[in-house]
């Protein structure tokens, strides 16, 4: 079950390549950047949500805690409810989606011919970090509303699953509005687009400074302690479900 679980996710996440794949090669750039680039930001988001996934699968699942009160048994744990939820369920199955991305990573770097030096193995490190920290934070903020809603809004699937096809491609091709969204309200272009320019050594075409890439990923971090927060706060709307 494992296997084949894998295996078709690795082959559904590559047919997502292939759409990527197909839009360049009808038009053979989009506003000045190649295919290789767009799939250096295609890898590294993806590489960043399969983490999350795999280690907040309970947080995507959090409205039957609430429906059935079996969130009551993690309150009387002696343990943070965020640390009992990361771990009720590692879905090693997204290794699919992780290794998938990875090759087209690695495909990428090699065409574009990314030195590797330390200095990029440092930012990528903090971009991957980073943008998985921000996609648990939405995951957080997801099961948060639960303790309103009950049932989780599959509206938040708008910033989950729709930030990684966003993310695929640079923040540079987008209107003004929709950048400084995913720039100041959902930081996702920081934590991938800022670290990407810097890696392929390729110059910004909205004029950040060269400082931006290493300062950008903290944006995900930020955003995670935002998201904690709220759920410290949506933990006290809880009732239980009073049978």
């Amino acid at each position: 079950s494992f296997i084949m679980q894998s295996v078709g996710h690795r082959v559904v996440t590559g047919l997502e390549f292939l759409a990527l794949w197909a839009l360049f090669d009808r038009f053979g750039s989009l506003k000045g950047w190649s295919l290789p680039e767009a799939a250096f930001f295609y890898g590294i988001v993806n590489v960043s949500f399969s983490v999350a996934d795999a280690l907040s699968r309970g947080f995507d699942v959090f409205a039957g805690f609430v429906k059935n009160g079996d969130f009551d048994r993690m309150l009387l744990r002696p343990r943070s409810t965020v640390i009992q939820l990361a771990g009720y369920e590692v879905t090693l199955r997204r290794v699919g989606r992780f290794t998938q991305a990875a090759a087209v990573l690695i495909w990428s770097a090699v065409t574009l011919g990314i030195p590797l030096s330390a200095e990029n193995a440092a930012l990528f490190s903090l971009s991957v970090v980073g943008t998985a920290a921000l996609f648990v934070g939405l995951m957080i903020i997801q099961a948060g509303i639960c303790f309103w809603t009950t049932e989780s809004l599959e509206i938040m699937n708008i910033l989950t699953y729709g930030g990684v096809e966003t993310a695929q491609y640079p923040l540079a091709v987008y209107r003004r509005f929709f950048r400084r969204f995913f720039m100041f309200v959902v930081p996702l272009g920081c934590v991938s687009y800022f670290p990407v320019v810097s890696i392929i050594g390729k110059i910004d075409p909205l004029g950040a400074p060269p400082w931006a890439g290493w300062a950008a990923p903290f944006a995900g971090f930020a955003f995670l302690g935002v998201a904690l927060l709220f759920w410290r706060l949506a933990v006290r709307r809880y009732t239980s479900t009073g049978s």
